[in-house]
């Protein structure tokens, strides 16, 4: 699983809520059969992924210790990382967390065809956006619904919310739908909903 991640300036929270949620989403993984994760992130002008691990201490580590910038958006980056790593590998899904797309940076009609490459190498994108963003939930639903995956919105702070989601998400790159289906909690249930209406 691809786990991407907006950490300009505004971010910080919702990036520390979720490197805390992070441990659990691999012991999540492991009772299904564990979980490798590439995190990657952009901030300022930076763009990074980093090496595949299934150690949830390596990744909670480096997580605290960062600290979030400010910048532009950069998901067409990531969508486009994803894509090269298929290539590379098996990839079960691609998560992303954000709140904002920049139309100048991150054109709405380049990240539905990236978002269509991926569903046709069947890599789904859980889409999930923090706020309430009408502009953002159109474009963050459609990158979901072309790869084959799903949107979900979560209220600023929710940790909650966002550990239900992500842990859903876990749950479908380790074992697939028949993962998700089994979970039977309000998340897996939206998830899994809307990916079996494509």
């Amino acid at each position: 699983m691809i786990f991407g991640l907006d950490a300009t300036a505004s971010r910080q929270p919702t990036w520390d809520i979720a490197a805390g949620i992070t441990a659990e989403m691999f012991r999540e993984a492991a009772s299904i059969g564990g979980l490798e994760i590439q995190l990657c992130y952009f901030r300022g002008g930076e763009f990074r992924p980093f090496e595949w691990t299934s150690s949830a201490a390596r990744v909670t580590a480096f997580m605290g210790s960062l600290r979030c910038q400010t910048g532009q958006t950069q998901i067409h980056r990531v969508l486009a990382h994803a894509e090269i790593e298929t290539m590379k590998r098996k990839v079960g899904a691609l998560v992303f967390v954000g709140d904002a797309i920049e139309h100048f940076h991150d054109n709405p009609e380049a990240l539905r065809k990236a978002a269509r490459s991926l569903g046709a190498a069947k890599v789904p994108v859980f889409m999930f956006q923090e706020g309430d963003s009408a502009d953002v939930q159109r474009v963050f639903a459609d990158i979901a619904a072309l790869s084959g995956g799903a949107y979900a919105r979560f209220s600023q702070g929710a940790a909650k919310e966002l550990a239900a989601m992500l842990n859903a998400a876990a749950a479908f790159a380790a074992g697939g739908a028949a993962a998700l289906a089994a979970r039977g909690d309000q998340a897996s249930v939206l998830l899994l909903g809307q990916m079996r209406k494509e």
